[in-house]
């Protein structure tokens, strides 16, 4: 591993512990630190609009802690049929995503950015990935929401435990996107900082 001595400090500029592991598997040195902002979606804003603005918006309020960094922002939002599908915080908001999601396809939308604190240098882009889900019943949407609780989670499904059950099939570049953090596009962005993961 060949990391520059005058490599800034990495922070991940999030609470999830599933973005947490990710990084984790590039087997660099980092910390993590919570945003506060505003994550409501503007009137008319598109959802890789949204995505992309929340993620550069967390890796700035992150900035002001750690003026020096390189700092990963991150942010995801579901689309079934052009609506937003955020998290829904409860089991009858969960109900409801699931049962418009069943037999149909819902587009996570996950925005990354890269931002040198110190140079004020910015990298993001936008990664798409598709989700067929399957003809559930009411009664296996239950089943699921009782054993997993994914109300944390925008589209009510986590693909990383119980939820790839829910699933028939995904398309997309990187598999890690939909969980919350594309590490192809961001070990890219690392290297054009100086960090190599390989």
């Amino acid at each position: 591993m060949k990391i520059q001595h005058h490599t800034p400090n990495l922070i991940l500029g999030s609470s999830s512990i599933y973005r947490k592991q990710l990084l984790q598997r590039l087997q660099i040195p980092f910390e993590t630190a919570s945003p506060h902002i505003d994550e409501t979606a503007l009137l008319g804003e598109k959802p890789e609009a949204t995505a992309l603005r929340l993620s550069e918006n967390k890796a700035r309020e992150v900035a002001k802690t750690f003026p020096q960094a390189l700092i990963i922002g991150s942010d995801q939002v579901a689309v079934l049929g052009g609506v937003h599908l955020g998290k829904p915080l409860n089991h009858e908001n969960a109900v409801k995503q699931l049962q418009l999601a069943r037999g149909k396809e819902v587009v996570f939308y996950t925005a990354l950015c890269l931002l040198n604190a110190n140079t004020n240098q910015i990298q993001a882009r936008v990664i798409p990935y598709h989700v067929k889900f399957r003809q559930l019943s009411n009664q296996q949407i239950e089943n699921y929401l009782v054993k997993e609780q994914p109300y944390h989670c925008a589209g009510s499904a986590k693909s990383e435990g119980l939820g790839i059950a829910l699933i028939e099939r995904m398309t997309g570049d990187d598999p890690n996107a939909l969980i919350g953090l594309p590490l192809i596009a961001l070990t890219e962005m690392l290297a054009c900082e100086g960090i190599e993961i390989v």
